[in-house]
């Protein structure tokens, strides 16, 4: 953390670096008081050199001195820190203008594959699926619609033989409780335990139904202005919250 904010500080420690032979991948500011850098090392020596000076300059608090987590690079990449609640699940708030952000994040995530459940919470045309289909690319992974209405109505009630491995199954909460007969949950509850990532629209709909019980391991929530009230009445039941405007 910048503590004092000088002509020439930033040029000080990365010549400091540059002493050390430590590489700097990525620098950024993280919001208005904070500059944080990405770094290659030839040896823990070094670094503990480099930590050993920075705590001893008045200009410069260390507050983090770590190895780069997801969070950390993403708070690199775009110059700020996702905003998370602590709740359970951890929920995740983003506003339309950070749809980049968000699409990275997901990504990320998405890439690694495994038994993810994931929820999406946002009024109508915040750019939910925009979000969720664009992560999928991002993360080279076939995505499915079990249910939506995108173009058409969409109740899946079949899987073709492929469509099972490496993909990410897509889920409109609201028209799978609202439509979906009896064999389009029998659908479900096969893919809710296939090991794959699956997201889910209006999640607090889908538990409310109760046909399924199910844990997610975070939620997002989307909205145009970070003041906006998220709330599932405003969602007509004949409009899909999984659309692309």
């Amino acid at each position: 953390m910048i503590q004092q904010n000088k002509p020439g500080l930033l040029g000080a420690v990365t010549t400091l670096m540059g002493m050390l032979e430590i590489n700097i991948l990525t620098v950024n500011g993280i919001g208005d008081r904070h500059r944080g850098f990405l770094l290659e090392f030839p040896c823990a020596d070094k670094v503990q050199a480099l930590k050993g000076a920075l705590d001893s300059v008045a200009t410069i608090r260390v507050t983090a001195f770590r190895e780069p987590t997801l969070f950390d690079r993403l708070a690199l990449r775009h110059g700020q820190r996702l905003d998370m609640i602590a709740s359970n699940p951890p929920t995740y708030r983003f506003i339309r203008e950070e749809l980049g952000v968000l699409v990275d994040f997901l990504g990320d995530t998405l890439m690694g594959g495994g038994h993810r459940l994931i929820g999406i919470r946002g009024a109508p045309r915040v750019g939910k699926t925009e979000a969720a289909i664009s992560a999928c690319v991002y993360a080279n992974k076939k995505w499915i619609l079990l249910s939506s209405t995108i173009i058409r109505q969409t109740l899946r009630t079949t899987l073709m033989l492929d469509e099972a491995e490496d993909s990410i199954f897509l889920i409109d909460g609201i028209t799978s409780t609202s439509r979906g007969d009896d064999v389009h949950w029998e659908l479900l509850k096969r893919v809710m335990e296939m090991p794959t990532p699956k997201i889910i629209e209006h999640p607090e709909v889908f538990l409310r139904d109760g046909r399924i019980d199910l844990d997610f391991d975070f939620i997002i929530e989307i909205r145009n202005q970070p003041e906006d009230e998220i709330r599932t009445e405003d969602v007509a039941i004949s409009f899909s919250s999984f659309d692309i405007s």
